[in-house]
């Protein structure tokens, strides 16, 4: 029986591995896309339509990186505990419920623009961002030591870093306003003024910023997964 659960277990344990190398690939993968199309959206000498096109190409490989920001912390913290960090029982349930549920609340933003409910799962959406980004490192310097974070303490970097790649997010919302007002007169076949171009590639310029530190932060995240790889324990 014994060597049953071990069996089990080793096979979950390499599943949730699995899964989290490709949402590292995948988020950084997919955002590389998004930064390319981006160039094609605000060329000026191109038509509205192309413009649209591309804009409806970008905004179809972003939801790739979302999808896998929304899932990273259930997966992550799954593979905490093959490792030996205790979670209390109100964090495993909070752990396992936020992918699925802020997994929804993405793909509803994504698929559903326009609906009633929209406003309302926009506003849960932003909840969980700042709960991520503000619950994080609280929990962190609060569990420091019954959660065994001391001696792993790559884990609670790898979580505040984490947090800090949500804020990034956040703060590219904050940027990106302009960027989709043009966007939405091309979507309409109108053709935006010089004054418009500009105020959408500034917009972009400053979205990039943020862009170019969730890169960092996701592949420094990944760098120090794989060089404090642990043993597990069943």
């Amino acid at each position: 029986m014994d060597t049953l659960i071990d069996l089990q277990g080793g096979a979950i344990h390499q599943v949730m591995v699995i899964i989290h190398v490709l949402l590292f690939v995948y988020w950084l993968g997919g955002d590389l896309g998004v930064f390319y199309s981006s160039k094609f959206v605000i060329k000026p000498d191109i038509s509205p339509e192309a413009r649209a096109i591309s804009a409806k190409i970008m905004l179809d490989l972003d939801q790739i990186p979302r999808v896998c920001m929304s899932l990273m912390l259930t997966v992550g913290g799954i593979l905490t505990e093959f490792i030996g960090i205790p979670h209390p029982w109100y964090q495993k349930i909070g752990i396992v419920l936020l992918g699925p549920v802020w997994l929804f609340c993405v793909m509803y933003l994504h698929f559903r623009h326009g609906s009633k409910a929209y406003p309302l799962v926009a506003k849960f959406d932003m909840f969980i961002r700042w709960a991520v980004v503000i619950g994080i490192p609280i929990s962190v310097a609060l569990h420091w030591e019954s959660n065994r974070l001391a001696e792993y303490p790559w884990v609670a970097g790898k979580l505040i870093m984490f947090a800090f790649l949500v804020f990034c997010g956040i703060m590219v919302r904050g940027k990106i306003g302009p960027f989709f007002s043009v966007l939405m007169k091309c979507r309409a076949g109108e053709m935006p003024t010089a004054e418009e171009n500009e105020a959408q590639r500034k917009s972009l310029s400053q979205v990039r910023v943020w862009v170019f530190m969730i890169w960092a932060g996701v592949f420094f995240s990944g760098f120090v997964g794989i060089i404090n790889r642990s043993g597990t324990v069943y």
